[in-house]
């Protein structure tokens, strides 16, 4: 994956994006989160990269414990600029946050450009200042017993089945998957998706607006 190509990629916000994607792929194309994952800091803009993904627990005791160190290497090998994907596997998800300000540092280290949790984050203010917006159910101010269970499995953010090495787009809207070998055409038709739009939207602010012309419009596409 060429860098240019992630630029032009964010050229487009996730709902053009999405647009391209489902003109390529057809519908009905559920390749975006849903509504439980918010971005907890839409003023810092959106972020494409590739997904590295890891299951973690915030409170159970008894679940796999992996070392932490073990995950931040694999997280050091993968071909950036990265996102880090967690899913809390814990009984009670959620209740515990599963991301913090000392992991933003390590992770801004190593790559990562975009947190998705499927679960809650605490220390937004310390987070915000590392640099590294957050898409997330929300945050709480604890955390338990955090062990990391496994990494580079596929895991699951709001409905959406991620994969290690997946091309994800997130903007305040949520996220959104790219197939990673339809790039180019999905950037030619996110363009034609702009244009389009930009064509109709001056059209219904304009004075010459009326239904009969909206239905002859709509007739061309």
């Amino acid at each position: 994956m060429l860098s240019e190509q992630i630029a032009a990629l964010k050229r487009y916000d996730s709902a053009t994006i999405f647009n391209a994607v489902a003109l390529k792929l057809g519908l009905p194309n559920l390749d975006y989160t849903d509504h439980t994952i918010r971005c907890l800091m839409p003023d810092m803009g959106l972020v494409a990269g590739f997904a590295v993904t890891a299951e973690v627990t915030t409170n159970d005791e008894d679940s796999t414990a992996l070392e932490w160190i073990d995950y931040y290497d694999y997280l050091g090998s993968q071909q950036g600029p990265l996102i880090a994907v967690f899913q809390d596997m814990d009984t009670n998800a959620g209740r515990g946050a599963c991301f913090g300000d000392g992991m933003a540092r390590v992770h801004k280290r190593l790559g990562v450009i975009g947190v998705i949790a499927e679960g809650t984050v605490r220390d937004l203010v310390g987070i915000r200042h590392v640099g590294l917006p957050v898409w997330a159910w929300g945050t709480v101010p604890g955390h338990g017993v955090f062990n990391m269970n496994r990494f580079g499995a596929p895991v699951t953010a709001g409905r959406l089945r991620i994969h290690s090495g997946d091309l994800l787009l997130a903007d305040s809207d949520g996220v959104v998957r790219i197939p990673t070998d339809q790039v180019d055409d999905v950037l030619e038709l996110a363009e034609e998706v702009r244009t389009r739009e930009a064509g109709l939207f001056d059209f219904y602010e304009s004075e010459t607006f009326s239904l009969q012309e909206m239905r002859a419009r709509q007739q061309q596409y």
